[in-house]
């Protein structure tokens, strides 16, 4: 019996909430919040040029005289995100994010952001594949 091996796609979150660079950091921590996610793409002019976590919004505002409502998102973003197409074989995606210990990994197909792939999203394939094999 041959299986195919799922693809990024396949478990990703599409159509993912997005925030802008410049934009508050404030304003990226209310849209997790509004919206229950714990990392968001960071746009410029359209182009991914970061991605911001929940852990990033607690870490800068916890330090020591900083204001968040005076940051912008691009003070906090983690630049150069770990992107992946939506056709990448899940294995090979988990494998890099397990090892760089990266919570998330942009999905981009055509210069345009289509998901994101998250740990929570590869706890739910890893989910899947047991009930499938074991079931």
């Amino acid at each position: 019996m041959t299986s195919t091996i799922p693809t990024v796609g396949d478990y990703m979150t599409k159509a993912p909430h997005t925030v802008g660079a410049e934009q508050p950091l404030t304003e990226a921590e209310r849209r997790m919040q509004a919206f229950g996610v714990r990392h968001l793409p960071v746009l410029r002019g359209g182009a991914l040029v970061g991605v911001v976590s929940d852990r990033d919004v607690a870490l800068v505002s916890s330090l020591p005289g900083v204001e968040a409502g005076s940051l912008s998102v691009a003070d906090a973003m983690s630049q150069d995100p770990y992107q992946v197409p939506s056709n990448a074989p899940l294995d090979e995606v988990a494998k890099t994010m397990e090892k760089n210990r990266y919570g998330s990994a942009v999905v981009v197909d055509g210069g345009e952001v289509v998901g994101v792939f998250t740990t929570t999203d590869a706890l739910r394939a890893l989910a899947d594949h047991i009930l499938r094999c074991c079931t």
